[in-house]
């Protein structure tokens, strides 16, 4: 039986990262990047399909894990009849190729160990040639991918698999390294299992360190920051959604993503959680990948992007993969690239003017990027589009995306009237105001008395809870609170927020159900403090913060019935969202960046 997504904790080294079960097992990696494919994928099917596994062979009466302080070095506490042993799971700062260290620790007692290695490329499809070199290293090739496996306790084939038994007695250590390389090179110089893990330890310990954040729930805010930390990309600063694919957002469901992409939505919502807690370094980092993604024909921009700037991303399944609890298909590569939704003008737009606010220099190149897109939205913004959350149904005229629309607009008048910035101010204005006619005359409702999905529509959004949150109009306008209002009698579900209602499964091409979106109720948070009604909005976060499994992770979204996560994990969105609320509850978003801040939103 699968476990359930709060049951993984994530180990990564900025290039790509594995989940490691409460059982012992590592069931997901991708090597060598976040969007390689997997060399385990038990995750999305069965240990067959590849899996890590490292735990007593015996009957684990308690498990017991948490990161070593503020970094993302794991320790797992296993007791059995006969003692404790502690896993010290972590991916090293990456020098040459990528590795994952695992080490045991006899704490008391003898624990006798059982480790199974279930080598799979490809998405668990090939199984490799595996072979013991000279020197003892265990090898494992097949096309251009290869691992090997050092470690000193005796290791056996078993049915295409390479398992071995060994104790550990209290003060013993056993280490374990595995390390991909491309096939056609010699394996790579072994890692020192002990001095890997001090490294990779003390790097964490000061990039935490660097946060500037000392309001209320820290720790939430710092552990999230960390997650984020992690699903970045070392190399270009781009920051993927989610280490994962297909994991779904309905048990047994169709709404099974690719996510181990970089999304421009994400940009203006990272950039403040960002800068506003000390990460300048990263935030611009984020901006330069976001300028590189976006340079060339405006009207070529894609909502995402691989890591590295990628734009062929190409969609397709893979059958021999049953998916997590049987959620199929299994999709890797993501068709919405190719989609058209306005919105993201919008958060481009924001993201670049949240790092002028914040002083991160830019050159007159940045501007001509953004002049570019400004003049390939104005002839656009009035064509319907997929909308914020990627539908796969006809085009609409979405209220959020137009929103946007205007947000860019904005943007553009107040870096010239701000900053300076040469450009044909009266006319963005004009067009700004124009939007802002169209969006209060065919985006509001009368008879429902709140704003509307799409035009000419009667179902709500809760992306429509981002108008007070980017300053398209002031939380106590009756249009505002009308909207929230409907929105927490019609889509808050058992106290979370969902998207959009049963009704709207039309709209989206798809079968209806899904969990609460946990950045929509984060979202909702940040709406009724704009209102004052600050008190249930704190109500509202704490119980969001209750979600976070035991080392502090979130996925995409919440299933309030069966009380578990879904969706991919860990979701950066949702922690994205849970370090701006967080400093919005604690007023401490303050001057011009906290203002921008407040207009930001995916």
């Amino acid at each position: 039986m699968a476990l359930r997504l709060e049951d993984y904790a994530l180990v990564g080294d900025n290039h790509t990262a594995a989940l490691v079960g409460r059982d012992g097992s590592i069931d997901w990696l991708c090597l060598p990047r976040f969007d390689s494919a997997a060399c385990f994928a038990a995750l999305l099917g069965t240990p067959e399909h590849g899996r890590w596994l490292l735990a007593p062979a015996g009957e684990v009466r308690t498990t017991a894990r948490r990161y070593r302080g503020d970094t993302l070095v794991l320790e797992t506490d296993f007791t059995v009849g006969g003692g404790t042993v502690r896993i010290v799971d972590c991916m090293p700062r990456r020098q040459d190729e990528p590795a994952v260290v695992r080490t045991v620790y006899g704490l008391r007692g003898r624990v006798p160990m059982h480790m199974q290695l279930v080598i799979r490329f490809d998405y668990g499809r090939i199984v490799p040639w595996v072979r013991r070199l000279d020197d003892g290293t265990l090898t494992a090739i097949a096309g251009p991918d290869a691992v090997c496996l050092r470690t000193p306790v005796a290791l056996r084939g078993e049915g295409f698999t390479t398992v071995a038994r060994f104790t550990v007695a209290e003060g013993e250590r056993v280490p374990f390294s595995l390390q991909w390389y491309p096939s056609h090179r010699p394996p790579p110089r072994p890692a020192d299992p002990v001095r890997a893990v001090e490294e990779t330890e003390r790097w964490w310990r000061r990039w935490a360190e660097r946060c500037t954040y000392t309001g209320p729930w820290r720790e939430a805010v710092l552990r999230s920051l960390l997650t984020l930390r992690a699903l970045a990309y070392e190399p270009t600063g781009g920051i993927v959604a989610a280490p994962t694919t297909s994991l779904p957002e309905r048990a047994g469901g169709v709404r099974n993503w690719d996510y181990r992409y970089c999304w421009l939505r994400d940009a203006a919502m990272s950039l403040s959680a960002l800068l506003e807690s000390g990460y300048v370094e990263e935030a611009c980092a984020w901006r330069d990948w976001l300028l590189r993604a976006v340079a060339g024909v405006p009207r070529d921009l894609q909502v995402m992007y691989g890591p590295a700037g990628e734009r062929r991303l190409a969609e397709y399944e893979l059958p021999w993969l049953p998916g997590y609890e049987g959620a199929r298909p299994v999709r890797v590569g993501n068709a919405a690239a190719g989609q058209l939704q306005l919105d993201v003008y919008g958060e481009v737009l924001a993201a670049m003017h949240l790092a002028r606010e914040a002083g991160i220099p830019a050159g007159a190149h940045a501007w001509a990027v953004e002049r570019a897109l400004l003049d390939f939205l104005e002839e656009t913004w009035r064509e319907p589009d997929q909308g914020i959350w990627e539908v796969r149904g006809p085009r609409r005229h979405f209220t959020h995306s137009k929103v946007m629309a205007w947000l860019a607009f904005d943007c553009a008048v107040r870096a010239v009237e701000h900053f300076g910035l040469a450009g044909p101010v009266g006319r963005w204005r004009h067009v700004r105001d124009t939007i802002r006619a169209e969006v209060l005359a065919r985006g509001w409702n009368a008879e429902r008395g709140a704003f509307v999905q799409y035009y000419g529509g009667t179902a709500l959004d809760a992306s429509l809870l981002m108008i007070p949150l980017v300053g398209f109009l002031p939380a106590d306008d009756p249009r505002v609170r009308g909207t929230v209002a409907a929105i927490e009698r019609e889509l808050v579900v058992d106290g979370f927020v969902r998207r959009y209602g049963e009704q709207s499964g039309d709209v989206d091409g798809l079968p209806p159900g899904e969990g609460a979106f946990l950045a929509c109720t984060f979202w909702l948070a940040d709406a009724l403090a704009l209102e004052g009604r600050s008190a249930e909005a704190r109500q509202l976060f704490e119980r969001l913060l209750a979600l976070r499994n035991d080392v502090g992770l979130l996925a995409e979204e919440y299933d309030p019935r069966a009380r578990r996560l879904m969706g991919n994990f860990p979701q950066a969105f949702s922690h994205f969202a849970l370090v701006n609320t967080a400093r919005r509850l604690a007023g401490a978003v303050s001057g011009a960046r906290g203002r921008a801040a407040g207009r930001r939103g995916r």
